[in-house]
């Protein structure tokens, strides 16, 4: 499936979508609490529905029709034993989260976990080790630190240390060690993207777990404790939010989102400072964002903690006056794709100057090209991509827009009524 995205000057405004990562949240925590929970504005995405499926493998009874309320009855913290292997798609968020949950069953109940050729691909070695030393027997079947692999339970608690080179790793160990029989000590000694592991200690607060934190270097938590069925919303996707941040700031006579709540831990809402950083004119109101399309310059931004933007501000600094730097964000090549590199090659194809860093890019604005795009079967890739297209005379086609579906299935639709030229080829 190809996208095709000509010029387009938007207006309009657009709700954005609940948020994939707090969805993902959402679901693991109430499939692990007893009785019934109700999840509002759930994102109903090919990455969130890997989640249902996944927790319902392991017992969770979960109930979607309604496409506005999720119902899940939980498990009580008792994991089922899977009659199949598991298979979390291209959910890299599931997989992590999973395995932690998985960890809490029996003694000698396995579950087996695998993914699609991205999944298997990114590493989870840290995470195995640390699932190991708190009891559980955990193993990479092609043994290579990554899916597919096998958990077998039962998580006991007591020491461990991670580098959490991804901060699903740390989430996944603290949403499953409340449940542990002892309590458990986690040392981390690195940790990247501590926004998202914030959203998850937010969940953990809200559900009255004890535990301790000292400035998310060390972690102790409380054992024997559960998850009690709720009833919540979600918030709204500030990763989603990105692409239309950084359209309107490139290409609208002005464009307002609605549904953003920035008082949410999401790091993502730190896009609106990088775009002001850059020049762009955004104004905040109470319940809605509005931006404006104006002359862009470069600065230089550490997206340690936003490493799912770095895609949408590539391309919005190849459009901006002067030279941009995107440092301090190696994890972004251990994502679906190396997004460093692949955003590198990809705005080469556009006739942008760009040095590919380790840990980051630095691009050079100038007057990007049209071009033929591979989106490399990353959702974040090809909707940044797309950004591109509306602010260049001529056309852009970018492949395998098919992986939109993952987290942001609405994307187009929503672009189309804003007043954006871009149509789906089949």
């Amino acid at each position: 499936m190809k996208l095709i995205v000509r010029k387009s000057q938007l207006k309009g405004s657009v709700t954005i979508p609940g948020s994939k990562s707090h969805t993902i949240r959402a679901v693991a925590i109430a499939s692990l609490a007893g009785g019934q929970s109700i999840i509002h504005n759930p994102l109903d995405s090919s990455d969130t529905q890997a989640a249902v499926a996944c927790y319902r493998a392991l017992g969770a009874s979960i109930e979607t029709s309604d496409p506005k309320a999720w119902k899940i009855t939980g498990t009580g913290g008792r994991i089922s034993h899977p009659q199949d292997i598991i298979d979390v798609g291209n959910s890299g968020t599931t997989l992590r989260i999973a395995m932690g949950s998985a960890a809490l069953a029996p003694p000698g109940q396995t579950t087996t976990f695998t993914g699609d050729e991205q999944i298997r691909s990114r590493p989870v070695r840290p995470l195995l080790d640390s699932l190991n030393d708190l009891g559980a027997k955990c193993t990479s079947l092609n043994n290579n630190g990554k899916a597919p692999v096998k958990i077998t339970g039962k998580l006991a608690g007591g020491k461990t240390a991670i580098a959490a080179s991804t901060s699903q790793y740390l989430s996944s160990l603290l949403l499953c060690a409340p449940l542990a029989g002892e309590d458990t000590w986690i040392d981390v000694t690195l940790l990247n993207e501590p926004g998202y592991v914030q959203m998850t200690l937010d969940w953990l607060d809200k559900q009255q777990i004890e535990y301790e934190n000292q400035q998310m270097r060390t972690f102790k938590i409380k054992a024997n404790q559960g998850y009690k069925p709720f009833e919540d919303a979600v918030a709204a996707d500030f990763s989603s939010a990105t692409f239309f941040l950084c359209a309107g700031a490139l290409s609208a006579d002005e464009i307002t989102l609605h549904g953003l709540d920035f008082t949410d831990s999401q790091p993502d809402k730190a896009v609106v400072n990088y775009l002001k950083a850059m020049g762009a004119d955004i104004v905040l109101e109470p319940d809605s964002v509005t931006v404006k399309g104006c002359p862009l310059k470069g600065t230089e931004l550490d997206m340690n903690k936003t490493p799912d933007a770095l895609p949408a501000m590539a391309v919005t600094a190849a459009f901006a006056e002067g030279t941009t730097k995107l440092l301090n964000v190696p994890q972004a090549r251990t994502k679906e794709t190396d997004r460093i590199k692949c955003m590198a090659e990809e705005l080469k194809k556009m006739n942008v100057m760009v040095e590919e860093l380790p840990d980051g890019l630095i691009i050079h604005g100038g007057k990007p090209k049209p071009a033929e795009l591979h989106g490399w079967a990353d959702h974040r890739i090809v909707m940044a991509l797309s950004l591109a297209g509306l602010c260049l005379d001529g056309e852009c086609r970018i492949d395998t827009a098919e992986a939109i579906s993952v987290t942001f299935p609405g994307y187009v639709e929503l672009m189309q009524n804003t007043g954006a030229n871009i149509e789906v080829e089949k």
